[in-house]
């Protein structure tokens, strides 16, 4: 279903190309979260053009709305949204812990209330796999169990337990026939040894590409960190690793130097979205007062769409007056930066200075520029 080729590598880093039915990605490689089949209020051309080549979609919320047979009468969710690449979607997973209050999980599978209409809404590993591909996904992700952080030793062995029995059952159910590649997902919390017994467990089952879950719920980046480490080292070195939910620059080259190849994250739309721009010398808060009078592109020698022709204080006054265009430009940038941040990633790996490439990231990124309280609320 898909292929992996590594093409160089700087100590447990490494640039590659991960080959799908519909087009290759060079790794490592953000997604794009495009949870409804849409990167909110960017069109899925300007996507491509923004450097990206692969985008995720999510399972749980396609299959409340608009339904995947509805997806699937319509061409698939390429046509549906009009993205031409691969897709990854996910496999409500996700959904089991942030949707918490609203489900009921048993060893069957997990019971939702829809937030759309109450209706309940049931799960399984089987189901979850069987909606993917009426989808058309790409890779698809095995429906597992993600547990907050934190959480207790005993819960978190059986999430890692109910994972790799919901892991054999999506094994099974894919069985030989056509459909999309399967990715199965290392759970563990914050305990080393359950980590490496689920990702060596999982790969002994054998998925196509395996993926890091249980981040980005609420861990320290030092638990993060640990996380990442005791999970990769166990998986096999020639298949694809994804880490679920992490993208923010400091944490990217942390994963990166790790050996990891793909990421997804909503950091650079829902941010984009709140006025907040990465650039490569730091954070910038669009709508504080210092931008008012500021002639400058969000970042220099940025070549988005919105760097190459507005400058901060238009893209401020856009904020203020809650034009739509403010929030749609910054999310251009933030986009393309992270696209460029990868770009600079592969190759800083393919010319064997990939650590001194991270070495300033974390005093960089880690500080957010603060809110101004002078700031005014809009106009």
């Amino acid at each position: 279903m898909i292929g992996f080729e590594i093409g160089a590598r700087d100590g447990l880093a490494r640039s590659g190309v991960l080959r799908t039915p519909h087009g290759s990605v060079r790794t490592p490689a953000l997604m794009p979260v495009g949870t409804q089949g849409t990167v909110k209020g960017i069109l899925p051309s300007t996507i491509r053009d923004l450097g990206y080549e692969m985008v995720l979609a999510n399972t749980y919320h396609l299959h409340l709305r608009p339904g995947e047979a509805t997806v699937a009468s319509l061409g698939g969710l390429r046509a549906f949204m009009g993205w031409e690449g691969p897709i990854l979607t996910d496999s409500g997973g996700y959904q089991i812990f942030s949707l918490a209050p609203t489900r009921r999980l048993d060893e069957e599978g997990v019971e939702f209330r829809s937030h759309v209409d109450g209706a309940v809404v049931r799960l399984t590993p089987e189901k979850a796999l069987e909606i993917q591909r009426a989808l058309g996904s790409d890779i698809a992700m095995a429906l597992d169990e993600c547990p907050p952080d934190p959480t207790d030793r005993p819960s978190v062995a059986a999430a890692v337990e109910r994972t790799l029995r919901w892991a054999e059952r999506t094994a099974r159910a894919r069985g030989n026939g056509e459909g999309p590649a399967v990715f199965g997902i290392v759970q563990g919390g914050v305990h080393e040894d359950l980590r490496r017994s689920c990702a060596e467990a999982l790969a002994g089952i054998g998925f196509d590409g395996y993926a890091i879950g249980g981040v980005s719920v609420g861990e320290s980046k030092e638990t993060l960190r640990a996380g990442i480490e005791a999970s990769a080292r166990h998986l096999p070195e020639d298949k694809p690793r994804y880490l679920m939910g992490v993208g923010l620059p400091e944490d990217l080259a942390l994963a990166v130097a790790r050996g990891i190849d793909l990421f997804d994250c909503v950091a650079p739309t829902r941010n984009g979205r709140n006025g907040l721009a990465y650039t490569f010398g730091g954070t910038v808060r669009l709508r504080n007062a210092t931008n008012s009078r500021d002639p400058r592109p969000i970042e220099e020698g940025c070549d988005c769409p919105a760097c190459a022709r507005f400058s901060r204080a238009y893209v401020r006054h856009l904020f203020r007056c809650n034009e739509m265009l403010g929030p749609i430009l910054a999310t251009l940038h933030n986009l393309r930066f992270f696209a460029r941040f990868m770009e600079a990633a592969r190759l800083a790996i393919a010319e064997g200075r990939f650590a001194a490439f991270a070495a300033g990231i974390p005093d960089r990124w880690g500080a957010v520029e603060p809110e101004d309280p002078g700031d005014p609320a809009p106009d």
